[in-house]
């Protein structure tokens, strides 16, 4: 795995420590800064994990890599969800179209939708970054 410059660890380290705080926040009282935190965190967190690239030829740990920018797209997701669900940007677009409107807005954003997205995506970062941390000690034992 290629790894990342100082300067990019550091982000990526601050963008993981900010999606804790944000859900922290957003559990404790201040959902609307907790959401944005949340958001900058994840898009600090994904966008540098997948720039981390592999340049081996294991086909399990492409696989493994895949997945873990699904999950990263995961969490931006649910940071855009979070968002969504304090300020309410697209609810004037949802309330155009009546009380179904108004149903799809609360069944798809407000009914913290986002918390489901954010353990999916954990639950796939966390087992590719396990799958992936082992693959690598394999293949460096194989060398």
């Amino acid at each position: 795995m290629r790894q990342l410059n100082s300067l990019q660890n550091i982000i990526f380290i601050a963008g993981g420590l900010l999606m804790v705080i944000g859900i922290a926040l957003n559990f404790f009282s201040y959902p609307m800064v907790g959401s944005w935190m949340f958001l900058v965190g994840a898009v600090c967190f994904g966008v540098l994990q997948m720039m981390q690239q592999y340049d081996g030829k294991s086909v399990v740990i492409r696989r493994l890599r895949r997945m873990m920018i699904l999950a990263d797209v995961l969490f931006i997701v649910a940071g855009l969800l979070m968002v969504e669900q304090t300020c309410q940007f697209l609810l004037p677009l949802f309330q155009k179209n009546g009380i179904q409107g108004l149903t799809y807005y609360a069944q798809y954003v407000a009914h913290n939708n986002w918390v489901l997205v954010l353990f999916v995506a954990a639950v796939l970062e966390l087992y590719s970054m396990h799958r992936i941390s082992n693959e690598l000690s394999k293949e460096a034992k194989k060398l």
